[in-house]
């Protein structure tokens, strides 16, 4: 039995009509070597058998929206472990994912743990999308990183995620855990992401939509508006693995142009959030 069993961890998943992949992630944490997990489903209404297909492997299932962040708040609070990993539907776990998050936060006394992301495509802008999450993932990246693993005493000391932001969440927690004072490390296990058939006209539609709350986040953590968070172009590591962008010419090009897309489309989003509040 491993020394860390005692120590539950709630695994928090978010859904919305993911029939399609939740039964590859659950089948992955079914699988994770560490021996004391419970698992949660918070649904936003799925029309789908993403629920049918939840309760196939025991596991919790509750109703509750609007947002992503409404949802794992709710999540957390159902939930019965010392952790909280909070996940997407349409992951999948090294097997040693949650054991990993447990040892670093033990071990280097940390209240949060960021997990590498690896991109699955399925089409040319998925393979070009996991091209740039390449770039964070190798070694990390202060930047990009966003932890999903969370002590759940600091996680309620701090309010858990702002209901008030969407898309910024991932960031705008760990950011809120630095800032109070906590300290978040880094697992060297990975969660591998299956993007779906990805297309410009998706990315660029999730960018503005991200950007609607993005004035919030920005304003809440003090983040200059022309910055590496939230220009792409500005982000140091893909400078300096300029020998990589070399060895991938074609991949580099539509790497240029789809950041450039989703840069257009999270800068209008945040013009029209603007216009909004005022």
């Amino acid at each position: 039995m491993n020394k860390y069993s005692y120590q539950r961890v709630s695994v928090i998943v978010t859904t919305k009509n993911e029939e399609d992949v939740i039964g590859t992630l659950l089948k992955s944490i079914k699988k994770q070597t560490y021996p004391s997990i419970e698992t949660l489903i918070v649904d936003n209404h799925s029309s789908d058998n993403t629920i049918k297909i939840a309760k196939k492997y025991k596991v919790e299932c509750f109703t509750f929206g609007p947002e992503r962040s409404a949802q794992r708040n709710f999540g957390a609070k159902k939930s019965r472990g010392k952790y909280l990993l909070f996940l997407d539907a349409d992951m999948e776990l090294n097997p040693r994912v949650v054991e990993s998050c447990v040892e670093v936060a033990k071990k280097g006394n940390f209240n949060g743990v960021a997990i590498p992301e690896q991109s699955v495509a399925l089409n040319f802008w998925g393979r070009v999308k996991a091209f740039e999450r390449s770039f964070y993932n190798e070694k990390g990246d202060p930047i990009t990183d966003a932890a999903r693993f969370f002590a759940k005493n600091v996680f309620v000391k701090v309010g858990g995620y702002d209901e008030t932001i969407t898309g910024p969440e991932d960031w705008d927690l760990p950011d809120t855990i630095r800032e109070k004072g906590y300290r978040i490390g880094r697992s060297q296990e990975k969660i591998y992401h299956h993007e779906q058939e990805i297309s410009l006209t998706d990315l660029f539609k999730k960018k503005f939509y991200y950007g609607l709350h993005a004035h919030q986040y920005l304003v809440k953590h003090k983040i200059a508006l022309v910055s590496p968070r939230t220009i792409y172009f500005l982000r140091p590591l893909f400078y300096k693995n300029w020998t990589k962008l070399i060895y991938h010419p074609l991949l580099s090009l539509a790497m240029t142009y789809m950041l450039f897309v989703e840069t257009l489309g999270g800068g209008l989003g945040y013009i029209l959030g603007r216009l909004r509040k005022k």
